[in-house]
């Protein structure tokens, strides 16, 4: 290893006189109070300020988080991003920020598990925190699941994007909505038609936006599981981690057996959500990365079962 010749070693200024160098300065004096009690509060000031406000609140919070699962793994610990908020009144001036990651801190030194009963807590909790009528959270987070090859039995991790969404209001209560983006496989029903042999497939990604009744029951169903198994059983074809060369012949052979659209695949999907009863309203796309064009094809749909009675 070469050595460093010391005799052309830099003498550099001392680090204060090198952050004097770069701008820094002296502090000045101190005029304003050092207390808490003492300083001026601006976000709870009272007066007419125009508007109400919808929402306000942070977002981007990105957060260690437990996910309850009913496949393997049963708990997993994955990374969630939050969004926080609540309404202010037409003479609130602000609503104060660090109350909301006060509170997640507190449920994560409790250990925090995202499911739908602790998240209603969560939210009535914070309202009363910020002291406003209603609250709500988002997040968004990565949702592992075991899958084993169809022959083969041999598993890996495939993975889920999923989000839920919490928003309370103490005269109304909850709203539940939940969603997830899979991944599936998708064969090209018109290609598959009009060649000799051999059809075009792409990847799909299926997404899902729910909102759930108010007697959802989250013991007996694992809405996660529900979403995933919409998607994945009305594609082409599933999508796994681990294939040997029986798992590929079955599941490329399944893929042509079940072509599908995107027009077919939103219309499939939404015919299984609209059979489940703890599902109010939902809406659903599909986007495929098309094989042989540069463009990606895409289809949604969205349905209210509300809208049957009135």
């Amino acid at each position: 290893m070469q050595k460093t010749n010391l005799k052309n070693k830099k003498l550099l200024p001392s680090k204060a006189a090198r952050h004097k160098l770069f701008g820094s300065i002296e502090p000045g004096p101190r005029t304003k109070p050092m207390e808490k009690e003492q300083m001026v509060d601006l976000q709870n000031s009272k007066q007419d300020f125009l508007f109400e406000i919808d929402t306000v609140g942070i977002a981007n919070v990105k957060h260690p988080i437990r996910i309850p699962s009913q496949m393997a793994p049963e708990i997993q610990t994955t990374i969630g991003t939050f969004s926080f908020g609540s309404s202010i009144t037409q003479d609130s001036k602000g609503t104060n920020m660090s109350r909301f990651t006060q509170q997640l801190d507190q449920y994560h030194q409790e250990g925090f598990a995202v499911d739908i009963s602790t998240l209603k807590k969560f939210t009535r909790e914070l309202a009363v925190r910020l002291k406003q009528t209603d609250a709500e959270i988002e997040v968004a987070f990565p949702w592992f699941f075991e899958r084993k090859g169809p022959s083969s039995g041999l598993s890996g991790m495939n993975h889920a994007d999923a989000y839920m969404k919490v928003s309370y209001h103490e005269d109304t209560g909850h709203d539940l909505e939940v969603g997830l983006t899979a991944t599936i496989t998708t064969l090209c029903p018109c290609s598959k038609e009009i060649s000799e042999y051999s059809a075009h497939n792409q990847r799909g990604n299926v997404s899902i936006n729910v909102k759930l009744t108010d007697d959802f029951d989250e013991n007996a169903t694992d809405w996660k599981l529900a979403l995933l198994e919409a998607a994945e059983s009305n594609a082409s074809a599933r999508v796994h981690p681990v294939l040997k060369r029986p798992d590929e012949k079955m599941v490329t052979e399944q893929a042509y057996e079940n072509p599908r659209f995107v027009e077919d695949v939103v219309r499939l999907v939404a015919a299984d959500l609209y059979e489940y009863e703890f599902v109010e309203s939902f809406s659903v796309s599909c986007r495929n990365e098309e094989s042989i064009h540069l463009h990606d094809a895409v289809a949604k749909l969205s349905y209210d079962k509300n809208q049957e009675h009135v």
